[in-house]
């Protein structure tokens, strides 16, 4: 989390609450967090291939599915942070799945009864995709926003138009949340739109039902919000990758393709998000003055912030008509920033790696999955061309919804769309007349930014959560009625577009 963004002491407020005694796992509950992860891994890989029923197995494919289980149960159960096991998802790919992995691994078998080894340097390349490289290009326009004061005098421009009356306000709030959440992290967003709404919460009435819609806005609002750029959350990310990926489904998907339609869905479903919490938490206060603090630096390094800002959304919508792919885009202002001094070796420090590395393991996952053949022979041995078409078409994007209601939604995208994208290749023809592979991908980041019901499910929620002025029957009702809005539409509009051949 960036040390100087605005808002940075309830993310602190937050990480220290939760090494709090009353809230930190205790020793034994670790120890079988981690255990059963180890133990369950250690058994698929001791048990014979042909105990799997998957004709073709090798060696190699039955250790990616022990990985693979590993990463699962490490996800789900929190033994360490999700990013630390993507770190050890790659680690032991590397060492005994790759090419160059411990002689012990790779000598004494048999060609066909081993597989195929896994380039090292594919899995190694995870660290350095293109699709970071987009993300590490939004992180530094994150930082040089905050260093500049350009996000808190943008808040206050934004917000101004909305007014006094309190049910504008409330929109207010979430379309400027929902607009930052596309650019910048999520979870920076949150924290500094709550900055901005603490001295208002404090000011509402104690018995009214007001400040928890206006609590609620935030992490409504940063979780849909991220829905509306290839950058706004990392699923989208993951997504966009295999659409993309040469060798695969190749759709050459850009940035500004991408908000073409996730924008409007993003619009409509912070618009009903808004009506929603009017109806659930209705205002006792009908005004409120808002006092946002905060100005932008006008020095020459600060004019270049800006105009840079600018130049790359401008060409990452356009990338399109330019040609000039979005990821290649999101260099331009990390070599700006750095050439003028913006950025420096401490903000390099301050970026969020471990998302990053989170999503370099995610990536790992499917390089394993595809390089080892260890994908094409399980979709061979499940039938899934019997199964219904929409089942197979919806049934992703209500599984990582599910999940990601527990778990990181960038593991949950990570886990499901390699094997989705395989499944949805492998079906061919029978998904075609929806939208193909491609709906059922985006479907997946659809679902993963929907799961809100819990503080634990995205650190937006838990940061709202951390004010004290939101229950978790609050947070529950919302996020319910959310997911099945945001779900629901989702895929009609997915749907319709595919069907149409638009997607």
């Amino acid at each position: 989390m960036f040390k100087s963004f605005l808002g940075y002491q309830l993310v602190e407020k937050y990480q220290n609450r939760k090494k709090d005694p009353k809230y930190k796992k205790s020793v034994s509950s670790t120890l079988i967090r981690l255990a059963v992860p180890i133990i369950v891994s250690l058994a698929i890989l001791l048990m014979p291939v042909s105990a799997f029923g998957i004709e073709g197995l090798t060696i190699i494919e039955k250790r990616v599915i022990a990985v693979f289980v590993f990463a699962t149960l490490m996800w789900i159960l929190e033994g360490v942070s999700a990013w630390v096991t993507s770190t050890m998802v790659i680690v032991l790919l590397l060492f005994t799945c790759s090419d160059s992995a411990l002689w012990l691994f790779r000598e004494g078998y048999e060609a066909e009864q081993l597989g195929t080894l896994i380039k090292y340097n594919s899995l190694l390349n995870c660290y350095a995709d293109p699709i970071i490289m987009l993300f590490l290009g939004g992180f530094i326009l994150a930082i040089a926003a905050t260093k500049t004061g350009m996000d808190g005098a943008l808040a206050r421009i934004l917000l101004k138009p909305f007014g006094t009356n309190s049910n504008f306000v409330l929109l207010g709030f979430i379309v400027v949340t929902g607009l930052f959440s596309m650019f910048l992290s999520n979870t920076a967003t949150a924290a500094m739109m709550l900055t901005f709404l603490a001295p208002v919460l404090k000011a509402l009435p104690a018995d009214g039902k007001g400040k928890i819609a206006l609590a609620m806005a935030i992490p409504v609002a940063a979780n849909v919000g991220g829905l509306g750029t290839p950058i706004g959350t990392p699923p989208n990310a993951i997504a966009l990758k295999y659409l993309n990926d040469p060798a695969g489904l190749n759709l050459n998907m850009g940035f500004g393709e991408w908000m073409m339609f996730m924008l409007p869905f993003t619009i409509v479903v912070l618009f009903l998000g808004w009506l929603l919490l009017m109806k659930l938490f209705p205002f006792k206060q009908k005004r409120i003055e808002l006092k946002i603090e905060g100005e932008a630096k006008k020095d020459w390094r600060s004019i270049v912030v800006y105009i840079t800002f600018a130049l790359t959304v401008l060409l990452w919508i356009t990338d399109k008509y330019t040609g000039v792919n979005s990821n290649v885009v999101a260099m331009l202002p990390i070599g700006v920033f750095c050439a003028i001094g913006v950025i420096g070796r401490r903000d390099l420090e301050e970026i969020n790696w471990s998302v990053l590395w989170m999503v370099a393991g995610g990536f790992a996952l499917g390089v394993a999955l595809n390089e080892t053949g260890l994908a094409k022979h399980l979709i061979s041995s499940i039938p899934f061309d019997t199964w219904p078409v929409m089942a197979v078409l919806i049934g992703g994007g209500l599984l990582c919804y599910a999940m990601s209601n527990f778990i990181s939604n960038t593991a949950s995208a990570a886990l499901l769309v390699p094997i989705l994208g395989t499944v949805g290749t492998a079906m061919g023809g029978q998904l075609e007349p929806f939208g193909g592979v491609a709906v059922m991908l985006i479907g997946v980041a659809i679902g993963s930014s929907m799961a809100m019901i819990l503080p634990i499910s995205t650190p937006p929620n838990a940061l709202a959560h951390s004010t004290g002025f939101i229950q978790q029957k609050d947070m529950m009702k919302v996020g319910i009625w959310v997911g099945i809005i945001g779900i629901v539409l989702g895929y009609l509009m997915l749907i319709l577009l595919g069907s149409n051949g638009l997607i």
